[in-house]
């Protein structure tokens, strides 16, 4: 009972919504499937799959809400749920920013579903996992790795007559490998909606071959120096930035995109103009849920406005094109609300990440960043440091691997020192370039393998 389909999701839901008392009600409805495999030291340690159903209703009376959920769906719990939140609602304070429900919304048919992964049977588990560990082990390396492959459907609905239903799949699979001696590792972790895509062979190659280049590395004195990042390096800055686009925020002085004295920096030039960042439902290799707006989790949804998503460029060229505003700010400020993405594509071009390399006279090659801390929100500077295979190029090829860095720099900065930038890949839930940028500041050195 795990995935509902669209109708089954939506009988569910007229039925609470039948119960309401309350000046309005919303239902979400989410359900699924997660299997998973774990290994270390080149030893499965555990694996397992899990349903869940789960119901959430929000009732309402003036600007006073109260939420109750429940995980049976006999009549009888199902009304007692709804009568729980309609007492939660009237001993809650009011909520001055609350808004009235949406009614009834377009959404688009997105692909979020792969048949594949809806497939995934425990053999099919142990066959992944024995993929990655056996070529570990007949190298004398070790393994650790995790997969999380999840089926499952998220289903909203209201009093004013809004309804929306998704399907939708993901398999996510990280693996480390070290050298028999400790002083080696190489990191992967590719995450796909469909795992036909998925081959965890290969993405642990790239890792044993990291794992086994990045032993014996030599100091290099911290400094500024070009660097080329894999988007497993980029990633987490990047979504950091893009995560704080809120027009609130914004406006309110608390944003890097907040201009001094007031006001915002909305349609100006603040990056290097060959950085261009969209999102997109519709996308094949990044395909989102079609609604939002107020923390959708895995499948869309879950409770949030119901606002549709729809494809829009957050910056165009390196100019901020769009922020996103809450119903409540939007309205505020008399705009149309856009919800966050779910995830984002930074275009780029079509370059390799082995051509970035070979146009690099001396530069630094870093796999991934680890352990991302903020400095300063409103300027987006971070700390972190590199890991799991950092490496020195000279004449356009790796000469040999070096010590691991703190780093200290901003997104922003970083995104104004664009040198290059190759074909963009999936890399933590978004499709982002290899990149090649000028003048990235290391401010010291790390044991850390």
């Amino acid at each position: 009972m795990a995935i509902l389909t669209k109708e089954e999701a939506k009988k569910i839901i007229d039925k609470v919504l039948s119960y309401s008392k309350s000046d309005e009600m919303s239902v979400s409805l989410t359900g699924g499937r997660t299997g998973n495999i774990r290994y270390a030291r080149n030893s499965v340690s555990t694996s397992g799959e899990s349903d869940n159903l789960a119901l959430a209703v929000t009732s309402v009376y003036g600007k006073r809400s109260g939420t109750s959920t429940i995980n049976e769906f006999d009549d009888a719990s199902l009304e007692k749920t709804v009568r729980r939140a309609e007492e939660i609602a009237k001993l809650a304070p009011e909520n001055p920013e609350y808004m009235p429900m949406l009614g009834p919304q377009t959404y688009l048919e997105t692909s979020t579903y792969a048949e594949s992964t809806a497939k995934i049977t425990p053999d099919f588990r142990a066959q992944a996992a024995f993929d990655s560990l056996d070529p570990c082990r007949k190298k004398n390396l070790t393994a650790a790795g995790y997969m999380e492959d999840t089926t499952g459907f998220s289903a909203i609905g209201n009093t004013k007559g809004l309804f929306g239903y998704n399907r939708a799949t993901s398999v996510d699979f990280s693996i480390t490998v070290r050298t028999a001696d400790g002083l080696g590792s190489g990191y992967a972790n590719p995450d796909v909606n469909d795992v036909s895509k998925l081959s965890t062979k290969a993405a642990t190659e790239i890792a044993m071959q990291k794992a086994m280049a990045s032993a014996n590395a030599r100091a290099l004195e911290p400094g500024k120096y070009t660097v080329i990042l894999e988007p497993t390096a980029s990633v987490e800055l990047l979504q950091n930035m893009v995560r704080s686009m809120d027009a609130r925020s914004a406006d309110e002085g608390r944003s890097f995109l907040s201009k001094k004295g007031g006001g915002t920096r909305l349609n100006e030039k603040l990056f290097d103009e060959r950085v261009t960042f969209i999102s997109d439902p519709m996308n094949t290799d990044l395909p989102l849920s079609p609604f939002g707006g107020g923390g959708g989790g895995r499948f869309g949804g879950g409770g949030g406005d119901g606002l549709p998503q729809q494809k829009q460029t957050w910056i165009e060229k390196g100019v901020v094109k769009n922020m996103f505003y809450s119903r409540y700010w939007a309205d505020k400020k008399g705009v149309q609300p856009v919800p966050a993405p779910g995830g984002f594509i930074m275009l780029g071009g079509t370059q390799s990440l082995a051509d970035l390399i070979k146009s690099t006279d001396k530069g630094i090659l870093v796999t991934r960043f680890w352990y991302i801390r903020a400095v300063d929100p409103q300027t987006q500077l971070y700390t972190g440091l590199t890991r799991d295979g950092t490496f020195y190029i000279e004449n356009g090829q790796i000469k040999f691997p070096i010590k691991n860095f703190r780093f200290n720099e901003s997104p922003v900065i970083m995104l104004n020192n664009v040198e290059a930038l190759g074909k963009p890949v999936r890399a933590g839930g978004n499709l982002i370039p290899p990149m090649k940028i000028r003048d990235f500041t290391f401010t010291s050195l790390s044991d850390a393998v």
